[in-house]
């Protein structure tokens, strides 16, 4: 069976709206003036390209659309007829449909060629504060009815989107750490490579709380990485390249463990939602995440440790209108109000521009000169 492909133009003006191949407009003009010469001329194309045109869609369709004998007039084939036949039918069912996907199309296009509107791109962690927040810009927006900004949010690993940044793909990236990790620690390996003083700058955004999501009321009583160890309890990790994955290796140093004293350190899920859900499906005992997601799957939750989600972006970044709606927007009482009522959360320096040395413990020039990075 042949597959449809749908296509659409973006034009100044005013035509009406056809979903239509332009197979159909060459059968149409041969079959109207007798022969391909003609049908070429009523169509303004010369008689070589509709030729081509009409051999490539018979190699296509692997069936005959003209009758081609000398002498006599072009006849369309019975499947080309049938084609046509296929068209008009559709046409008349469909066109409704078909006017109202164009009204929509040129309803979401237009934002495009509104000044007022802007797009943020951002590549960033797992995070319900994130999600709240791109619905919360939306109704503000609605609420305005002028000034949109829209968050265009690609979830991904905190390495990964601090990459994506680096690499152009996106105008900001959201990552997290764990709250008071000193230098010469993993969160330092990992994320100093990719950050720079000067080039990046660190925008506020919300703490929050990673835990053990354990089943209702706790049966195996977890509380704490070591009481996984203890009580071989199945454990569902992250992926590499995710900011938990590097905040569960620094909880486990801290606790003097390592990968091979927790079962299932080697089973990765894509996302807290997936950890939770793995949980609760009872594929595994505990898993390290949100409150708010193990909330939603019925579990419970066990505090382990504080964190600080931060948005970046490059300094050069900062003054283009989309980012600084944004800022704005994170400011707001309205947004900070909506961040406290996520279990786990809360807003903290929400929309200020800070420098990396001021958010992140490692980043502290002072104690890199007289202690330079390798020293003993």
């Amino acid at each position: 069976m042949h597959r449809l492909q749908f296509h659409y133009t973006l034009s100044r003006d005013a035509s009406p709206a056809l979903v239509r191949n332009p197979l159909i407009d060459l059968l149409q003009a041969v079959s109207a003036q007798g022969s391909i010469s003609a049908g070429a001329r009523a169509l303004n194309l010369s008689y070589r390209h509709v030729w081509g045109e009409l051999k490539r869609w018979e190699k296509e369709l692997g069936n005959e659309l003209v009758v081609w004998e000398k002498g006599q007039s072009a006849r369309l084939t019975e499947f080309a007829a049938k084609l046509m036949w296929a068209e008009r039918q559709a046409q008349a069912r469909l066109a409704p449909q078909i006017e109202a996907l164009r009204a929509e199309l040129e309803r979401t296009f237009a934002q495009a060629f509104d000044n007022s509107v802007h797009v943020v791109t951002l590549y960033a962690s797992h995070d319900d504060a994130l999600s709240a927040l791109r619905e919360h810009a939306l109704m503000q927006a609605r609420a305005q009815g002028h000034g949109q900004l829209h968050l265009d949010i690609r979830f991904t690993g905190s390495v990964d989107a601090i990459r994506a940044l680096n690499e152009g793909r996106c105008v900001m990236a959201g990552f997290h750490t764990l709250q008071n990790t000193g230098r010469h620690t993993l969160t330092e390996r990992t994320y100093k490579p990719l950050l720079q003083p000067g080039l990046h700058k660190i925008i506020g955004f919300a703490t929050r709380t990673q835990g053990l999501m354990v089943a209702k009321d706790n049966p195996l009583r977890l509380g704490s990485l070591a009481d996984i160890a203890l009580r071989h309890a199945r454990f569902a990790n992250r992926a590499l390249g995710s900011g938990t994955r590097v905040a569960l290796d620094e909880l486990l140093a801290q606790a003097g463990l390592v990968a091979k004293d927790i079962q299932g350190y080697g089973h990765p899920e894509p996302s807290h939602a997936a950890v939770a859900q793995a949980v609760a499906a009872g594929q595994f005992d505990a898993g390290l995440g949100i409150a708010a997601a193990a909330h939603r799957a019925g579990l419970d939750f066990v505090p382990l440790a504080d964190e600080r989600y931060h948005l970046v972006c490059l300094k050069s970044a900062l003054a283009q209108p989309g980012i600084q709606n944004l800022l704005q927007l994170l400011q707001t009482s309205a947004w900070q109000q909506t961040v406290a009522g996520i279990s786990g959360y809360a807003a903290t320096q929400s929309g200020e521009v800070l420098s990396l040395s001021r958010v992140l413990p490692w980043w502290n020039y002072r104690l890199q000169k007289i202690h330079p990075l390798g020293a003993a």
